[in-house]
């Protein structure tokens, strides 16, 4: 075969879809900016850069993470591979190291035989051959007007949030203490840090970051919203002083080894590489600036002498209106030869990423090769991320992380067979989901 298709970016959804392309025996012309071009998010030129946080959610068995990870291990996804190898402790999720990650995805993808990477920005989608158009939520100006162009539709934004992450060696241990909520752990380990508050402390902090000053984002759009799944703690605690001890702050679960009893309110850091000398605060993305997260971060107990490896950041985040414009195998329908996969396709969530760039990659692959490309079923996890992506009502469109809510809904039978036990419920929607991908599979 002399045919290749081209992968416009190395993020988290094009290194998948690469991958995918070239295990199935297809040519693969991968093209990233990076480090030629930078964006305003990323520190490295290396492929599946992750951003926001290490974290790539639950492992709890039958949770809706767990189920759309399980079918991507089901399919050989290379970047579910990476994180098995670069996992760092952090209870029930699969956390990694991400220097390490990004650098072995780099590694395995650079070294496959058919895949040649292009250190280039591209500023329009190629007017010939099979394209797949995965250049992420900080997709360069130049060629957002030309997929604006190609998908009939103006740009969609949202702003998104960094957390900030602090030097380990930094941390109090007098004040703080490991623990995961409740004692859940993978391995029955401790594999939190945890700052603890009491209600004056937790006053003095909030008192602090309502008057904090945060950046402009310079985003000329008005009235842009904020994703909600990944708001800054300044936009969160304007919704009422108790909304951060309720949410990220949350304190249940977790006994301060000092009192004997659950905090106030307690911050969580979640360890940030595996030689475990940084850790993140988990949740406490923000955009005050530097100087002011300085000073508000540091009145948290135990992080009063906190160094800080990264400050908390906002950012434009770019994507499509996907139900206007894609079908259930994620091409254009003005257009079937392009394909869409990661953030730029609406979809928030590095797994829900890494999900897109793996279908993207399998139907490019069957497309360019002359066959069908084959939906998903419906009751998979990784069809019912992509229901949502193209059936969604367009006039009200937001990207989504993967939940049950996406999964098809139990029928009333069955509902009133497991009456209100809520794990046996989401126990057999997983158990359709495992079903439903068996056979599509075998077929």
């Amino acid at each position: 075969m002399t045919e290749f298709v081209t992968v416009l970016g190395a993020g988290l959804a094009g290194s998948e879809a690469a991958w995918q392309l070239a295990e199935a025996g297809v040519l693969v012309r991968l093209f990233e900016m990076r480090p030629l071009k930078s964006t305003s998010a990323h520190q490295t030129g290396n492929m599946a850069e992750l951003v926001c946080s290490n974290s790539l959610k639950s492992e709890s068995e039958n949770s809706a993470p767990w189920q759309l990870k399980r079918e991507l291990r089901q399919l050989n996804s290379l970047l579910l591979h990476a994180a098995a190898e670069t996992r760092v402790p952090a209870g029930h999720a699969l956390t990694v190291d991400r220097e390490v990650f990004s650098k072995l995805v780099s590694e395995k993808i650079a070294g496959h035989p058919r895949i040649e990477v292009v250190r280039e920005e591209v500023t329009e989608i190629p007017q010939e051959g099979v394209v797949i158009v995965a250049t992420g939520p900080l997709t360069s100006d130049a060629l957002a007007r030309d997929i604006a162009r190609a998908t009939g539709a103006d740009r969609l934004y949202f702003y998104d949030a960094i957390s900030p992450i602090v030097e380990a060696d930094s941390i109090n241990y007098d004040i703080a203490f490991r623990a995961s909520r409740y004692g859940k752990s993978i391995d029955g380990g401790d594999d939190y840090i945890n700052c603890p508050m009491n209600a004056e402390e937790y006053d003095r902090f909030i008192d602090a970051l309502l008057e904090a000053r945060s950046y402009d984002p310079h985003i000329p759009e008005d009235n842009t919203p904020y994703f909600e799944s990944c708001l800054p703690i300044e936009e969160i605690v304007r919704r009422g002083r108790d909304t951060l001890r309720f949410g990220p702050m949350k304190p249940v679960g977790l006994t301060d080894p000092r009192t004997g009893r659950w905090p106030y309110a307690a911050v969580q850091l979640r360890q940030e590489n595996l030689r475990a000398d940084s850790y993140n605060l988990v949740g406490f993305q923000n955009s005050l600036k530097f100087g002011e997260q300085a000073r508000v971060l540091r009145l948290i107990p135990g992080l009063e002498n906190a160094v800080f490896v990264r400050y908390g950041q906002i950012h434009r985040n770019t994507y499509i209106n996907a139900p206007s414009c894609l079908t259930p195998t994620l091409q254009l329908r003005n257009d079937p030869r392009i394909f869409f996969a990661g953030q730029i396709s609406g979809v928030e969530g590095y797994v829900e990423s890494i999900a897109t760039g793996l279908m993207a990659g399998l139907h490019a692959a069957a497309y360019v090769q002359n066959k069908t490309p084959r939906e998903f079923p419906r009751e998979s996890a990784l069809g019912s991320l992509c229901h949502y992506i193209t059936g969604a009502d367009p006039a009200n469109y937001q990207p989504a992380n993967i939940t049950f809510d996406l999964l098809p809904h139990l029928d009333d039978a069955m509902c009133a067979k497991l009456k209100r036990d809520k794990k046996a419920r989401h126990a057999e929607v997983c158990r359709r989901a495992g079903t439903a991908m068996e056979a599509w599979l075998a077929g």
